[in-house]
Parts: C-alpha cells; structure tokens; sequence
C-alpha cells in the first residue's frame, strides 16, 4: 500500500470510475453508481469484483477492504425492504457495519472502450478490434470504439474444436467449463466476444460476418434457430469467466487513485458448482450381456 500519497475518498473513487465509465452511458433499465457508503470515508484498499455475494463481501472483510467496487449491480431490481432476514439486506448490513463502500458499473463499462469485452478479448489475443455493436446514433454512449462485444481476429486460425479447447485453458476455470455450437472442424479466423449474457447479440454477429461468437448466457431456442441458419459458431462460458478479466484492468485503473491499493476478487461466484460430462462409450468393448 503506498504511504506517500494521502488517502483518497469514496467520493474520490467514484469520480474517477464516473470519469472512466460515465452512468449516462449505462442501458436505461440498469442501476450503476454509489450504492452505499459515506462519500467522505477514507479509501485505502479497493476490492474489484464481478458479483456481491456473501463470499465476496467476506473477503472484502477478510483484506480490510474500505469499498467494494463491482461490475454487476447488488440492487438492480427494486425492493421495498433491506431487513437483515433476506440476503441482500444482510449484506447490506453487513457493509454498513463495516464501514465498506459499494459501486457498481454495469453496462456503462460494458459499452465503455477499453471495457469488459476488450478484457475478454485481449484473452485470445484478438486484433484490429472494433465493437461488435455500437450504441444507437444520439445515445449519450454513441461515438468512438464504444459499444457492446468485440470483435477481431486471431493470432492464426484454429478449428472450432481447438478455439473451444484453447477458450477453456485462457479463461478463469468453472465447473460449468466451456461449450461450443456448431461443426468442430469449421474454420475461425474472425471472432466476436462479448462478456456476460450475449444471445442479444446473435442477429450482430450473423451480420458482421464472424466465424465464431463467444459469449455466455445462451438459451435453447435462440441458440438451436442460429446454428440451424448457418449463422457463426457459438462458444459459450460461464458468465463470471467472461467477465473476470476486466477486473485486472479495473484495478489497473484504480491503483492511478491517491494512497489506493486494488485486489482483484478470484473467488468463482458462478453459481454452477458441478459438472459431469457423459461418459465415453468405448465400440472395441465386448458385449458382456448373458
């Protein structure tokens, strides 16, 4: 921790992260910004992480953590109570008798260049990036290379079976792994990326032209509808996998803040704990019945 700068202020912190990932550029259906904390606390040591859930909250506690700042938004839907007899309220408890700060940026980091899908793609080494699809013209998110997903190309091809393999050995492991869509042996030169749930972005990534798509969060018929249209190869992650890399690149940001020391959360808050894969049927084995 550095001592020869004085300490910032929660306040401090959020107008450098507004600075980086403006509210005005978040979805209008998203909750980002303060969500509690004494905007003239001291801030010493900033804890980055992707979900607020109890085991975050108690390692923010466990590293002495003054604030919490985290991509996905603990209040994103309205409630009309913070009892300490749900688990949101307990948190938020719990954080107050801490005296630990919480911020979230969401979508405004998102759509935010560099963001989360420049994290997920500097992964794969990804080149020449642009977004893989922009903001609506006269949003206050629209210009530059903002905008949702990325996409660019591979530091060489690689067939559908290798990226899937390669996607599992670059990206935080989960139980839930990695899965793809599609023939193994396609050929991917052209990759889009897009961190957290993606299959809003199916129409995108068929008319950009990519190969592949890899992303999260994909449901049955959406997925099922774009392989059969021959639309490009899916690649699916676990939420948290595609969106934990942005974390090493937020607190990158954060340490620029006076007298602030960052850690990145690496605790896997995917909430899939198991997976068991089919098992392999072997044809040389004799048939033993009778």
């Amino acid at each position: 921790m550095s001592t020869s700068r004085s300490a910032s202020t929660v306040s401090d912190v959020v107008a450098e992260m507004e600075r980086r990932y403006p509210p005005v550029w978040a979805q209008e259906w998203d909750r980002v910004g303060l969500v509690l904390g004494e905007p003239t606390a001291p801030v010493r040591r900033v804890l980055c992480v992707v979900d607020v859930v109890p085991e975050t909250v108690a390692e923010a506690l466990a590293v002495e953590a003054d604030m919490i700042v985290a991509h996905h938004p603990l209040l994103l839907r309205g409630v009309s109570s913070v009892a300490p007899t749900t688990v949101k309220g307990r948190i938020v408890h719990e954080l107050i008798r801490a005296g630990v700060a919480l911020y979230a940026a969401h979508t405004n980091a998102d759509v935010a260049s560099p963001g989360v899908s420049d994290a997920l793609a500097a992964r794969f080494g990804l080149t020449g990036l642009r977004p893989l699809q922009r903001p609506a013209p006269g949003s206050p998110a629209h210009g530059d290379d903002r905008g949702f997903g990325r996409i660019g190309e591979l530091p060489h091809p690689m067939t559908l079976a290798e990226l899937t393999r390669h996607a599992a050995a670059v990206l935080p492991v989960t139980s839930w792994g990695v899965r793809a869509a599609g023939d193994p042996r396609r050929m991917v030169r052209t990759l889009a990326v897009s961190g957290g749930s993606g299959d809003s972005f199916l129409g995108a990534a068929t008319a950009a032209g990519v190969d592949a798509f890899l992303t999260s969060d994909l449901r049955h018929h959406p997925a099922s509808e774009h392989v059969a249209a021959d639309g490009p190869a899916l690649i699916e992650a676990a939420h948290w996998a595609t969106e934990r890399p942005w974390l090493d690149d937020l607190a990158a940001f954060l340490r620029e803040a006076p007298g602030v020391e960052t850690l990145v959360s690496d605790l896997d808050t995917d909430p899939w704990t198991v997976h068991a894969a089919a098992p392999v049927v072997d044809d040389k084995e004799p048939d033993r019945e009778g």
